[in-house]
């Protein structure tokens, strides 16, 4: 178990302040960046990984997007679409889940 910055894993404001909110619990990355265990604190509310696992694209669905802060899935492919040049949208594509809850 080790404290990780909260940046590594909510890579902007809007999915920080969205955890603070209650409304991200997860996200979904292209590799592993934490593990069960681990911790983050932002402005003072500590966060733990409860869970991390494998899945692919094609397994997300509109309650995965919700709780990443997007409306449903197909705006959550959007939201992916902008942020990185280079994206498609594969279902077979391997993606890491990292599951989080506020601790304190």
């Amino acid at each position: 178990m080790a404290e990780i910055d909260p940046e590594t894993l909510l890579p902007n404001d809007g999915l920080r302040q969205g955890a603070l909110d209650g409304e991200v619990t997860r996200i979904h990355r292209g590799q592993e960046y934490a593990a069960v265990g681990d911790t983050f604190d932002l402005d003072g509310t500590t966060f733990e990984v409860v869970a991390v696992d494998e899945r692919t694209l094609g397994d997300l669905t509109d309650a995965d997007a919700r709780a990443e802060g997007a409306r449903d899935l197909d705006h959550y492919r959007q939201i992916l679409e902008r942020a990185h040049d280079d994206f498609e949208w594969e279902d077979d594509s391997t993606v890491v889940r990292h599951r989080f809850e506020r601790t304190a």
